[in-house]
């Protein structure tokens, strides 16, 4: 009798595997980072064509293999549609699935990283909330779950307007953290404090960001 597991979860990217299948990697509630197998999956009228796109969040039902899941079936809650609409907003969203991808790992405690990731793609569809700013919130989010964020830099005086601001993103939970804009001088001084604390612990490039940031 097959074991199966059932997950919560986004997927993260999709890759092409033979004629008609995919391998996926979906950022977990239960089992952090994981990757799994989707037979057929890219055969027109497959069920699983929709659900194994990135972006795809909901309940995936896994059989668990000797060394690796295959995705059985899936029941997607949000597939993000918006951001498939929006050319500059799907950039950003793919740059926040690799960075996920980048940051988490298999077997760990993600799920704090989850719930950022999906509070995060719904900020990008806020009309109200300008898109950079999304991003440096949860680039300074990220290291703050992650352990790396070692506070404000103190090498230079900021607004206290953005050390406010920073104080929140650090403080506040996560459903809370898309409740405030701020000055175009306090978004370049939150541009400036990621962009010096990516490049400080990140040690890779991301393609995506790449792209976002000749937009």
């Amino acid at each position: 009798m097959q074991e199966y597991t059932q997950i919560t979860g986004m997927v993260l990217k999709a890759e092409p595997i033979g004629e008609y299948d995919r391998r996926i990697v979906i950022l977990t509630k239960e089992k952090g980072k994981i990757s799994a197998f989707a037979r057929g999956a890219r055969k027109q009228g497959s069920r699983l064509l929709a659900a194994t796109n990135p972006f795809s969040f909901g309940e995936f039902k896994l059989y668990a293999g000797r060394s690796s899941y295959s995705v059985m079936e899936a029941a997607i809650s949000n597939y993000f549609e918006g951001l498939r609409e929006d050319f500059e907003g799907a950039y950003y969203g793919m740059y926040f699935l690799e960075l996920m991808d980048y940051y988490t790992r298999e077997n760990n405690d993600e799920k704090e990283m989850l719930r950022l990731l999906y509070q995060s793609l719904r900020a990008l569809l806020h009309e109200g909330l300008p898109n950079r700013l999304v991003r440096y919130i949860f680039e300074l989010k990220a290291m703050v779950i992650n352990g790396e964020f070692p506070g404000i830099p103190t090498e230079k005086v900021w607004d206290q307007s953005t050390e406010y601001a920073v104080s929140y993103i650090v403080d506040s939970g996560i459903e809370r953290l898309y409740t405030f804009t701020v000055t175009p001088e306090v978004l370049r001084q939150l541009q400036e404090i990621a962009d010096d604390y990516r490049r400080r612990y990140l040690d890779r490039t991301f393609k995506s960001l790449e792209i976002v940031d000749n937009l």
